[in-house]
């Protein structure tokens, strides 16, 4: 399954989460140290989920990049 997932940039590293996993989230100093962790994060959810005999939730999420208007 492919999940979207957010990435923002703080003043000291890279935070992520998962909007289709509620509480996956994960942290790394540098972007590829924050990919690492964050799909390790998804799969531990992802194995958790199994093991409490949960429904593991489809990837629903979307992200698009959208362009300012001119002028703001």
């Amino acid at each position: 399954m492919r999940y979207a997932v957010l990435i923002e940039k703080t003043n000291v590293n890279y935070s992520a989460y998962v909007p289709d996993l509620p509480g996956c989230i994960a942290t790394g100093v540098t972007p590829q140290e924050l990919e690492d962790n964050i799909r390790q994060a998804i799969a531990l959810h992802i194995e958790g989920l199994r093991a409490d005999g949960l429904a593991i939730p489809l990837p629903t999420s979307m992200c698009e990049y959208i362009e300012a208007a001119d002028g703001l």
